[in-house]
């Protein structure tokens, strides 16, 4: 297995798989250790379960720590129940504590108390300062390893200590200014260090109104912040204004990155942590309750179609015209539903314009409505020679793309009412309502006008 930047980890994979399947394990371990921890864990993850346990015997021990952080909670979980006791708590030892956090409450009580009574003591007090924070907090996101200085230190000061330490925590491209009781000032450069007066006050340099999140807020709310200021770091502060910790730019990345792909599988009725090479039962089960429910809404659809039995036995044309309405409404209440998720994601959403996002989406739908009722209308026509059924389908038409306009605001923003995540269900109930006025508004006003 050879190795280069350039090289997808697509290709990886074949090769990793060839040296498995050769026992070429050393090569393995030698080309891993080459690879960033990210990428070692994408590759763990593209391998079926039994050549996932070989190839994690090959990851060099010191990569360990590194790697596991990096891997979605399933795949994380099949290698851990591998590992004994011993080499978990060493590579917990050589863990961050924001990674350590991740990982900790996914094990089992017992081991992770093992862990915390073999980790030293100051790693072990920041670890419980973080795990005290809910999930999915800026608290439980930061990182306790932040620089901070006084501000009534000179430049020259803070610069000589700087070169005192080894190495500078990750993406440090600030230091925080706290007062001699902890409690946050501001805010100062690693440029105004390097460029500022010698005898300047850290005081006199710093940025006072620099942003902050509160150890509380949500994971969401700090996403929002750094993609708005386009920040690196950023204070994380308690209610007393107290300096917890920081939270940096790949932090936030991997936020994004998660509520993208939590978007996109949950609306597929998918976990966003499932294993792709997870076993066939557990899969089967957790898809099989989406199709379950997405059953449900078929028969329903399917309930309102026999209700006009009569009429679809006497006009052959109704069956065969019948998925167009409903295909066009469900398109155009999609293209309405993934804008308004967007909008909530992104905070663009509110009570003061819900009013006019509504009746701009209905126009929207009305005009397209008319539009291919026109189109519709003449291809039926042509298609039966029935003037009665090219007007009745160019009706529902533009009556199930209003109607699919406006659940598509309206749907996401109940259920988010209601505690739902609209991403998992939005799209199963928009279908529905699109499907059932379609066809009752299709097939009823057949039945009134032609029968």
């Amino acid at each position: 297995m050879e190795s280069a930047a350039d090289i997808s980890v697509h290709d990886y994979v074949a090769w990793a798989l060839a040296d498995i399947e050769a026992g070429r394990l050393r090569e393995l371990e030698a080309a891993l250790a080459d690879l960033h921890p990210a990428e070692v864990a994408d590759l763990l993850e593209a391998m079926p379960p039994e050549q996932r346990s070989l190839l994690w015997q090959a990851v060099p021990v010191e990569q360990e720590s590194e790697v596991l952080p990096n891997l979605h909670d399933e795949a994380r979980a099949s290698i851990i129940v591998e590992m004994d006791d011993a080499e978990l708590v060493a590579a917990a030892e050589r863990m961050d504590v924001e990674d350590l956090a991740w990982v900790i409450e996914e094990l089992p009580q017992d081991l992770s108390d093992t862990i915390l009574d073999a980790l030293e003591q100051d790693h072990r007090a920041r670890l419980e300062a973080v795990l005290a924070y809910d999930e999915g907090t800026a608290g439980r996101l930061m990182s306790t390893d932040v620089l901070s200085v006084r501000p009534g230190a000179s430049l020259a000061v803070v610069l000589r200590w700087l070169r005192r330490h080894a190495r500078l925590p990750p993406h440090t491209d600030a230091l925080m200014v706290i007062d001699t009781e902890g409690t946050y000032q501001g805010k100062l450069p690693l440029d105004v260090v390097l460029t500022g007066e010698p005898d300047a006050k850290v005081a006199d340099m710093m940025q006072p109104a620099a942003e902050v999140v509160r150890a509380g807020a949500s994971e969401h709310e700090v996403a929002a912040l750094f993609d708005r200021r386009d920040l690196i770091s950023v204070a994380v502060l308690d209610d007393q204004d107290q300096l917890l910790g920081r939270i940096t730019v790949d932090d936030v990345i991997d936020i994004i990155r998660q509520e993208a792909d939590h978007a996109l599988l949950k609306s597929a009725g998918l976990d966003e942590d499932e294993d792709l090479f997870a076993p066939v039962l557990p899969s089967a089960k957790r898809r099989g309750v989406w199709l379950g429910i997405n059953l449900i809404t078929v028969f329903m659809a399917a309930w309102v179609i026999g209700q006009f039995e009569e009429a679809l036995d006497k006009i052959v044309a109704l069956a065969v015209l019948m998925p167009v309405v409903a295909s066009m409404g469900g398109i155009a209440g999609s293209q309405t539903l993934t804008l308004t998720i967007r909008g909530m994601a992104l905070d663009q959403i509110a009570d003061a314009n819900v009013r006019w996002l509504t009746i701009k989406e209905l126009a929207v739908g009305g005009l397209n409505g008319v539009v291919w009722a026109v189109v519709v209308a003449a291809v039926a026509f042509a298609w039966f020679r029935d003037p009665g059924i090219a007007v009745i389908i160019a009706v529902a038409l533009v009556l199930n793309l209003l109607a699919a306009s406006l659940s598509g605001v309206a749907v996401p923003l109940v259920l988010k009412r209601m505690g739902i995540d609209p991403a998992l269900s939005g799209a199963v109930i928009l279908t529905t309502v699109t499907d059932v006025i379609g066809f009752l508004s299709f097939l009823g006003l057949a039945s009134v006008f032609l029968l």
